[in-house]
């Protein structure tokens, strides 16, 4: 079964895998594997006798996590505390809870400012003449 184009169902694949194929079955980079094994958000990884990335079935299960929470907009450091408490079986729900209520509400104050910068640009937009005259209120208004 796939699960998406190109992606490979974890059941059909042989274990441990190289970076590539860790890639393509967690839909990131292999740039974006190395960078969140740098950031610690990923173990370290066994490696062959020549040096390659072996990745099993569990890693590519928190690549997978990562790309999903990275996909809602949360931010390196809440991927921390969500990682550790997903893998803390003793985890109170009401901390998961508490980031993503945080994040949904810094979403809603972005969206809120973004909304603004909206309108104060559609309203710009319609005060200019857009046509061959000099006098512009858009530049008027980012000149101060």
């Amino acid at each position: 079964m796939k699960a998406a184009v190109g992606i490979v169902a974890p059941e059909d694949v042989t274990w441990p895998v190289n970076i590539g194929a860790a890639a393509r079955l967690s839909g990131v980079s292999p740039k974006m594997v190395r960078h969140y094994e740098g950031l610690g958000l990923l173990a370290r990884v066994s490696r062959t006798d020549s040096g390659y990335r072996q990745y099993g079935a569990a890693d590519v299960h928190t690549l997978r996590f990562i790309k999903r929470a990275r996909d809602l907009g949360f931010s390196m450091e809440e991927i921390a505390e969500l990682l550790g408490l997903w893998q803390n079986r003793r985890r109170a729900s009401a901390s998961v809870r508490r980031i993503a209520q945080k994040h949904a509400d810094d979403l809603a104050q972005r969206i809120a400012a973004m909304q603004e910068m909206q309108h104060t640009l559609q309203h710009l937009i319609h005060c200019c003449h857009g046509d061959d005259r000099p006098d512009c209120p858009i530049l008027d208004r980012l000149a101060g």
